[in-house]
């Protein structure tokens, strides 16, 4: 399969690194100082077009793909208020888009874990849920979109959780509201914990990243499975071709 890489950073260099050997070939490696690489033949002759960059570059990187009629697979968070925009021009105009907070498989086995414990839960009401994300100091946007997703999977299946916020260390959240610590440390790839908190106990799911492999394979997969389903889909429509419990 040919793929365009769009952002050329750690992530970047990590699915080139696994989309080689998985025994891709890569035509071109966009990034802020060669935006010109977007007219070029080598961009318009790619299969996919893999995109992890910033919030500010998102949109439009996306859009430059789908006036290329080039199926993208998109990484990058923190700009998802313009998502629904993105994913109607990609309909209107017959592209193909494939938008994820995380491409993790161990992320997305952890969502499905989390949707099923936060459905239990719905029936429990002395527990009360919490979450705490923490990642490296260059990642800009906070809680993590991975956050986010799993937040409103556990507002969705949850009737008593209403919405989710940050604490900002002066006033007590509502009961109805699920709370979201953000830590940036180091160059810690992504941990997110997810504790419900009872006077008799706690329970408490985790998944913790070692690098950002996971993100970069998963990503890749995602590359090859959007090229042959046209219109905009979700990690969890992939991954219920291999198994139904991500439904």
């Amino acid at each position: 399969m040919k793929i365009a890489i769009i952002g050329y950073g750690r992530m970047g260099k990590t699915i080139e690194r696994l989309a080689l050997a998985h025994g891709d070939v890569i035509t071109c490696r966009i990034d802020q100082d060669n935006q010109e690489e977007f007219d070029s033949e080598a961009f318009r002759s790619s299969d996919a077009a893999i995109e992890f960059t910033t919030p500010s570059t998102a949109r439009q990187n996306v859009l430059r793909c789908i006036e290329a009629g080039l199926p993208v697979v998109c990484g990058s968070t923190g700009w998802t208020a313009a998502l629904p925009e993105v994913q109607n021009i990609c309909r209107e105009k017959g592209g193909s888009l494939l938008w994820a907070s995380n491409f993790s498989i161990g992320v997305n086995i952890f969502m499905a874990i989390n949707r099923k414990l936060a459905s239990i839960m719905n029936f429990f009401p002395e527990y009360s849920p919490r979450m705490v994300e923490t990642h490296h100091i260059h990642k800009l946007d906070h809680p993590s979109g991975t956050a986010v997703t799993l937040a409103q999977e556990i507002v969705a299946d949850t009737d008593r959780i209403k919405c989710w916020a940050e604490p900002d260390g002066n006033h007590k959240l509502p009961a109805d509201t699920l709370p979201i610590e953000h830590i940036r440390q180091g160059e810690v790839p992504g941990i997110h914990t997810i504790t419900w908190d009872s006077a008799a106990d706690d329970i408490t799911i985790t998944h913790s990243a070692k690098n950002r492999d996971g993100f970069a394979k998963g990503a890749v997969l995602a590359a090859h499975w959007l090229a042959g389903h046209p219109g905009v889909h979700t990690i969890r429509e992939m991954l219920s071709d291999i198994t139904p419990d991500f439904n």
